[in-house]
């Protein structure tokens, strides 16, 4: 009688496969990679070396440069077990950045904080792979303790005030950033510290946005007069935020931001003729831009033509899926 297999059994035994546990490198299938150039000479060296953990990271490398993360996984893995050091680990944590196995680098690199204290790549790794694992709390009191620790570390600052920021604790995001700006007055932590005075309508988007300006002797810098007009339309000076957007369009005219902002301002003056052909042109740019195709939707919806409206909002969720503001629209419209 023959022994029948069950289908949990079989899945069990692919799952195993695909992950190379059962050893046997043409099942997985990665033979047809790793015997091949540019990896051949080196896998063939592994052969008669398999615990040479130099060779295994050498080849991860090359792996990982010709983008192949997920084979690069296992050497990276296997040479931080033979070889457990800092350069391994840092390469094995980025890996498992990419892999998408955030929580197997928060073991990591939580081992890494304790095992090599003084560098602080790896705390504020951890902190990166608590974030990106869900664990927004265990990346807050990891940046906390660098901050406790050196109150002067800038990286550690602006990275818990980019996460806040994400979080939408505003306040705390610009308390953070503040803090990194007076600590190094550059220009990444400048616009994310502008961003959101101008998103809360704070004047100080001015000041800031003016001195970065400065800084650009070519005036060919677009991320502040972009954001002052964003601060100006928020404070609903209309006209101000019309010419800034306008002025961003000159210096880069493949910037779509300002078109849909522009356009928003339009159709918020009822001047849906304008708006429209802002909004198309800003689609022309970027045709697979959503928010282009909703706006002249809403545009279209306003002066009653259901069809056309209909119809962009069809093409704002063929480009954006998750685009729940079209969907209700789409049945909104058809309803009537």
């Amino acid at each position: 009688m023959k022994q029948i297999i069950s289908y949990a059994a079989l899945a069990t035994l692919f799952a195993m496969a695909g992950c190379g546990l059962m050893g046997d490198k043409t099942t997985n299938g990665f033979n047809e990679v790793l015997y091949k150039p540019p990896f051949k000479t080196l896998s063939d060296s592994i052969d008669k070396f398999p615990n040479d953990a130099v060779l295994l990271l050498r080849r991860a490398e090359r792996l990982s440069q010709n983008n192949q993360q997920d084979i690069a996984y296992y050497d990276y893995k296997k040479s931080w077990q033979l070889q457990p050091d800092e350069p391994t680990a840092i390469l094995y944590a980025s890996n498992l950045f990419i892999t998408g196995r955030s929580k197997d680098a928060v073991a990591l690199l939580d081992s890494c904080v304790q095992k090599y204290p003084n560098n602080p790549e790896f705390k504020r790794r951890l902190a990166e792979a608590y974030s990106h694992a869900g664990d927004s709390k265990g990346a807050i009191a990891v940046y906390d303790n660098m901050i406790k620790s050196d109150s002067a570390n800038y990286d550690a600052l602006y990275e818990k005030g980019l996460l806040l920021t994400q979080l939408k604790d505003t306040a705390q995001a610009i308390a953070t950033l503040e803090k990194a700006w007076r600590q190094q007055p550059i220009m990444q932590t400048g616009l994310a510290l502008a961003n959101l005075y101008a998103e809360t309508s704070n004047e100080r988007a001015i000041t800031l946005c003016d001195a970065l300006q400065k800084r650009d002797s070519a005036h060919a810098f677009v991320d502040p007069v972009f954001l002052k007009g964003v601060y100006y339309s928020n404070v609903k000076d209309y006209p101000k935020a019309v010419a800034l957007f306008d002025e961003c369009m000159r210096i880069d005219w493949k910037f779509i931001e300002p078109y849909l902002e522009k356009g928003i301002i339009l159709y918020e003056q009822k001047n849906y003729d304008e708006a429209i052909k802002t909004f198309q042109y800003a689609s022309k740019i970027n045709y697979t831009n959503a928010d282009a195709y909703y706006w002249t939707a809403r545009c279209y919806e306003a002066i009653g033509k259901k069809e056309e409206a209909l119809d962009y909002y069809y093409q704002a969720v063929t480009f954006d899926r998750n685009f729940t503001e079209a969907k209700e629209a789409i049945k909104r419209l058809k309803s009537k």
